[in-house]
């Protein structure tokens, strides 16, 4: 029979860990961070802003190196230094770093980082009740079992989010008069963007889609915005 108490334990636990790792990521992002100025990019942010029929939206430069855009837990949109600099040489285009914006917009209209803390949860609380099972009848490798079979939840998890954030960046693009044309752009240079080189590691293990599946949702999204039309 499976005990209750270890897993309310590892709940409260993934609980405590996941509002500490908030709290610390706050604190990092107020330390290395001040708000996007910039007039080139105004005309962009204000066309995001004006179809979530909000008076603005305001962004902040991270200041760190690596390509990359986030949405904090206290919902403030970030863009990284690096980001912001490969704008700046002409290698991205504003509406392309909009499409960055609107697709860390969704993670905050979605409440992505709610599910998260509650996925978090109940991962470990899998973790463990995996851990106990298994351990009894798969010695020692049971729980390296336990935490692929997680790794691989948490990972699937996060792709749903993924490709959840880019249908709601689409729609919001869309509805500024962007379009979609630009996150496809921004897609289909990002790699040589983050250097990433590819990696080798399978889809069902990435926290993020590949590339070209991302690219091809954002293609039939938009055919069927075409047939309704």
């Amino acid at each position: 029979m499976i005990r209750v108490f270890p897993i309310l334990l590892a709940i409260g636990y993934a609980l405590v860990m996941y509002r500490f790792s908030a709290w610390r990521t706050a604190k990092e992002l107020d330390a290395k961070s001040s708000e996007l100025v910039d007039p080139t990019l105004k005309d962009m942010s204000d066309r995001l802003a004006k179809a979530l029929d909000l008076e603005r939206i305001k962004v902040h430069i991270y200041e760190i190196d690596p390509v990359n855009g986030l949405a904090a837990p206290d919902g403030r949109i970030f863009i990284t230094r690096g980001f912001y600099n490969k704008f700046r040489a002409g290698e991205v285009s504003a509406e392309e770093l909009a499409s960055v914006i609107a697709h860390e917009l969704g993670h905050v209209a979605l409440g992505h980082s709610r599910r998260r803390m509650i996925d978090f949860s109940g991962q470990n609380a899998m973790r463990t009740v995996l851990v106990m099972v298994l351990g009894r009848f798969i010695l020692f490798i049971g729980i390296w079992i336990a935490n692929m079979l997680t790794t691989l939840l948490a990972a699937r998890l996060s792709r749903g989010d993924e490709y959840e954030a880019d249908a709601y960046a689409a729609a919001l693009l869309t509805k500024a008069g962007i379009g979609v044309a630009p996150q496809i752009s921004l897609f289909k240079k990002l790699e040589a963007l983050t250097q990433s080189g590819g990696g080798t590691a399978p889809a069902w293990l990435l926290s993020h889609p590949k590339t070209d599946e991302r690219i091809n949702a954002l293609q039939k999204l938009q055919m069927r915005w075409h047939q309704s039309d």
